[in-house]
């Protein structure tokens, strides 16, 4: 039983299994995120990273196994559980996956609406207008179109909505993909002070070697079916395995070791 002083996890996954067919992505999967952590979530091609998200999300049923979510069962039909972890989790897919036919700000206040109907116009767009502050745009981009944006741009459009409903959860995924590196990494430092301010939950997908070491408390590892193992950095780097040593050790990984330690300004959520 956990320490009375320990909070419960904001995600608990316990034997997850799925499988598509004869294919299985994961097998007896164990996973937590602690509440107000970023957690990085790497792994291979195919290793099943977005799946993942997706079945902790309830957007799929996994084969096997437990997830609890804010401490709902996230596989139950029940209307009210999936309302709770509708309501206290925001979600950022790739791109921002943001209503082409709509504005940025009528973007955001989708939720709003879907969850607040009876809001009055003007309290959602002044909230819609918050979000689009808070993500780093400027106030001229409530009426622009997605097409109009920046991949940046974009990628703050649907951290905007994500936050709409003031979600405790954050899940990111591959949210610096596609992004030159001046811009992945203005968007860490945004995901780094958002969380801070507001005392999130970020789980955030990446292959980001920059991202995990600039802005992630802890990683988990995601190979040959499971969770490798979930710790600091500097534990996972030491994980005698083939993938892990490739993927930490490369020239790559060294270049974001040598960033993250020369600026004192990065790598502040792993000291903490």
């Amino acid at each position: 039983m956990a320490d009375s002083a320990t909070p419960e996890p904001a995600v608990r996954v316990r034997g997850v299994d799925n499988r598509f067919g004869s294919q299985v992505v994961h097998e007896g999967l164990d996973l937590e995120a602690r509440r107000g952590e970023i957690l990085g979530v790497v792994g291979g091609s195919g290793s099943g990273k977005s799946v993942l998200m997706r079945t902790i999300l309830g957007l799929r049923k996994p084969d096997a196994g437990e997830i609890e979510v804010l401490g709902v069962d996230a596989r139950s039909d029940d209307p009210a559980a999936r309302l709770h972890i509708e309501r206290n989790t925001g979600v950022l897919f790739q791109d921002g996956a943001l209503f082409s036919s709509l504005t940025v700000g009528e973007n955001v206040e989708v939720p709003l609406k879907e969850h607040y109907p009876h809001l009055a116009d003007s309290l959602r767009y002044e909230l819609a207008l918050l979000k689009i502050k808070l993500a780093g745009l400027p106030a001229d981009t409530l009426g622009k179109l997605p097409s109009q944006l920046s991949g940046g741009m974009r990628k703050r459009a649907g951290v905007a909505r994500a936050l709409a409903l003031d979600p405790p959860l954050l899940f990111l995924d591959e949210p610096t993909a596609g992004l030159d590196p001046i811009g992945a990494a203005a968007f860490d430092e945004l995901i780094r002070t958002l969380q801070q301010a507001l005392g999130l939950t970020v789980f955030l997908i990446t292959h980001d070697l920059d991202t995990l070491y600039a802005i992630c408390d802890r990683v988990a590892v995601l190979a040959d079916r499971r969770v490798l193992a979930t710790a600091p950095l500097e534990e996972i780097e030491r994980l005698d395995h083939p993938w892990v040593q490739e993927y930490f050790h490369g020239p790559r990984a060294r270049a974001a070791r040598r960033a993250r330690d020369t600026d004192p300004s990065r790598g502040t959520a792993l000291e903490a």
